[in-house]
């Protein structure tokens, strides 16, 4: 009878040569989460476990979107597992972030949001963001100024001042997520961008952009009003006060 051991390492090997060699090209979602899974369950078949969460979730997307505490429950998942399933979309949110901090000149709204898009990567409630910039376009801060709830937060002006005057930034970009809706703007949202805009600019600081983050798309609020003239009901007057 051949060695379980000698088989599972055999095919372990194999699995992690193909990684190595071609990335995940040909790999299905399960073999992606059994390689994963291989380091946090060092003797035992990763397999049937890759399954049970496909199974359980739905696809690779949930698995690693999935909360720590349903995760554990499923069979074969363990607190070590769940940790490093959690760790994987933080890492490549890091690692993003990174890559974009190398350049730090924000001068066109498509490197604006692709940094927010992978800066609200798997995040569950809604977070209102500061990005402070001097009259070169260049990062000074970025300060999280908001939590809220799934669906709801406050753009709290005060807390954008006080980091406005801390850094002596000239512009400021505005950014909060839709975790499950779409990138397109609320009434609130409306109300709370033209409420900033009248603020700041008697502070004779620049609002550049309001973004919207959902998923992998991003709505460029400010932009949109102004250019595109798109219409939400009887909001033009809000919308008036935006670009006035």
């Amino acid at each position: 009878m051949a060695d379980t051991k000698n088989v599972h390492e055999g095919h372990r090997d194999r699995l992690r040569n193909k990684f190595l060699e071609n990335g995940f090209q040909g790999f299905d979602p399960h073999n992606i989460l059994e390689l994963l899974l291989f380091y946090s369950i060092p003797r035992k078949d990763t397999n049937e476990i890759a399954h049970n969460l496909l199974n359980h979730f739905g696809s690779l997307k949930y698995v690693f979107e999935a909360d720590y505490n349903e995760l554990v429950k499923v069979n074969g998942i363990s607190k070590n597992s769940a940790t490093l399933i959690k760790m994987i979309p933080k890492i490549f949110q890091e690692y993003m972030n990174d890559c974009l901090k190398e350049n730090t000149v924000f001068d066109t709204a498509d490197k604006i949001g692709r940094f927010f898009v992978n800066k609200y990567l798997g995040e569950k409630i809604e977070i209102v963001y500061a990005m402070l910039l001097n009259n070169k376009f260049e990062l000074l801060d970025l300060v999280k100024v908001e939590e809220g709830s799934v669906n709801h937060a406050n753009i709290p002006s005060r807390k954008i001042v006080d980091a406005v005057v801390r850094t002596n930034a000239a512009m400021v970009v505005i950014a909060h997520n839709h975790p499950d809706g779409l990138a397109c703007p609320s009434h609130d949202d409306i109300t709370a961008t033209a409420n900033l805009m009248g603020l700041f600019k008697s502070l004779d600081v620049h609002i550049l952009e309001h973004f919207i983050i959902a998923g992998t798309s991003y709505f460029p609020l400010v932009f949109n009003t102004r250019s595109l003239q798109i219409h939400f009901g009887d909001e033009n007057k809000l919308y008036n006060q935006i670009q006035s």
